[in-house]
């Protein structure tokens, strides 16, 4: 007779957002994996096959929640460049008040891993490509509310914004703790709007 699973296992996957995260896939030991999940090993990988399937996973539900909180944000508003003003401005908060330098998961695994792994480019890509989309019919919206300019088109303003948006999260993972140089791109982005 199998036994039941004794936990949750997407607060297993939230969980190892948190360890892969902060230390990277590298960085992070099955060991590491095995306490900070407070599974056991044969747990862990009877559940979730090995480290790099365990990986895939939690980047995989990482995507989804961010893309789903974006994107639900900016179906929802009002006003799109006021919208996105607040995202941004929450990216300055956390980058700011982030000790630990994570970044963005995504982010980190791009830079990371997806030279180097098929599965991680493809993740990554897709992410690129769904938030491109997000970012594009928002701005469409936008402009034809007359919040955003129409000196450009609505994918070319959407582009530039979520690698804008990416890079702000690219200066958080190195440390950067100027309030001024996030102040800086955030002006910068929202005159081109």
């Amino acid at each position: 007779m199998a036994r039941t699973k004794e936990f949750n296992e997407d607060q297993a996957l939230d969980k190892a957002i948190e360890i892969f995260w902060h230390k990277g896939y590298n960085g992070t030991s099955a060991q590491d994996l095995v306490t900070h999940l407070g599974l056991s090993r044969s747990s862990l990988y009877d559940t979730f096959g090995d480290k790099q399937q365990l990986f895939t996973k939690s980047l995989q539900r990482y995507q989804q929640q961010s893309q789903d909180t974006v994107k639900e944000l900016l179906e929802k508003s009002e006003n799109i460049k006021e919208t996105l003003q607040a995202i941004f401005k929450q990216a300055v908060i956390e980058s700011l008040e982030d000790r630990i330098t994570k970044g963005c998961f995504m982010v980190n695994s791009s830079v990371e891993l997806a030279m180097h792994d098929e599965e991680i480019a493809k993740i990554v890509k897709s992410n690129s490509q769904t938030m491109e989309e997000v970012f594009t019919n928002a701005v469409k919206k936008g402009q034809e509310a007359g919040h955003i300019s129409k000196q450009l088109e609505a994918k070319v303003l959407a582009r530039f914004i979520f690698n804008n948006y990416s890079g702000i999260r690219v200066w958080a993972r190195a440390g950067e703790r100027n309030k001024q140089v996030y102040d800086d791109i955030v002006k910068a982005v929202f005159s081109v709007l």
